[in-house]
């Protein structure tokens, strides 16, 4: 898949109500593929890879044997999600800061896991 392609499937998630920016992250060296949006309110992509790395790993320690799904901080103003995305290779993530008083978080996380499943199809 192009830049441009993920490019175009990253910018669809901009007309989420409360979505300021979004990104693609490769979880084992955080390169970001490409960033829509505000990329200041989405963060870094290396720190995304070490946070999601930590928490996975946690989640081995206590023997919690199933895949991360994703991880959610919320902030006074803002919703960080991070989502796994399912791909043969190395993992990637889906980055998303989303305003916390425009954003629904339960459909905002329903609608970013639909869209992981295609974002490189």
């Amino acid at each position: 898949m192009t830049v441009s392609a993920i490019e175009s499937s990253l910018s669809r998630l901009m007309e989420m109500p409360g979505m300021t920016g979004a990104a693609l992250v490769d979880a084992v060296t955080g390169l970001t593929y490409c960033v829509v949006g505000d990329a200041f309110e989405v963060g870094d992509g290396r720190e995304a890879a070490e946070v999601t790395a930590v928490i996975a790993g946690q989640m081995d320690r206590v023997g919690d044997e199933s895949e991360l799904e994703s991880v959610i901080v919320t902030s006074v103003r803002r919703y960080h999600v991070v989502q796994a995305v399912r791909r043969a290779g190395d993992p990637v993530l889906l980055v998303a800061a989303l305003d916390r008083d425009r954003t629904n978080l339960a459909l905002a996380i329903r609608r970013l896991a639909e869209h992981a499943e295609g974002v490189l199809a």
